[in-house]
């Protein structure tokens, strides 16, 4: 069993910056990959970013590369989204995920929580 916690979201004016946090319960054997997907409302939930449980290996998507990082401390087991140069439409509920899936798609994923709201305002 996983439970996945986030926290961070809230209200930003364009150009600022956020810290998405995930943070994680359960057996770490249970999980590969940990990935933030958002979902704008009359959209489909897409991948943001992911991370392995080493920390190494990393993806992006295009639309959030070089403005948001994904890292983990695994001393708190703990995973961060850090935003920075929001945009309008970076506005979504936020998800973290994770799963033992070869990819960081969305059906890759088997633990998800609930997810926070993330608005950009222009």
């Amino acid at each position: 069993q996983v439970e996945l916690a986030e926290s961070g979201g809230g209200l930003v004016q364009a150009g600022g910056s956020l810290r998405l946090s995930c943070a994680i319960s359960g057996r770490t054997s249970n999980y590969y990959r940990v990935a933030w997907f958002r979902q704008a409302p009359g959209k489909d939930r897409e991948l943001v970013a992911a991370i392995t449980r080493s920390g190494i290996s990393t993806d992006y998507s295009d639309s959030v590369k070089g403005r948001f990082t994904i890292s983990r401390d695994n001393a708190k087991n703990t995973v961060y989204l850090q935003m920075n140069s929001l945009k309008p439409e970076d506005t979504a509920v936020y998800y973290c995920a994770a799963g033992w899936g070869v990819d960081s798609s969305a059906s890759a994923m088997t633990y998800w929580g609930k997810g926070t709201l993330v608005t950009v305002s222009s």
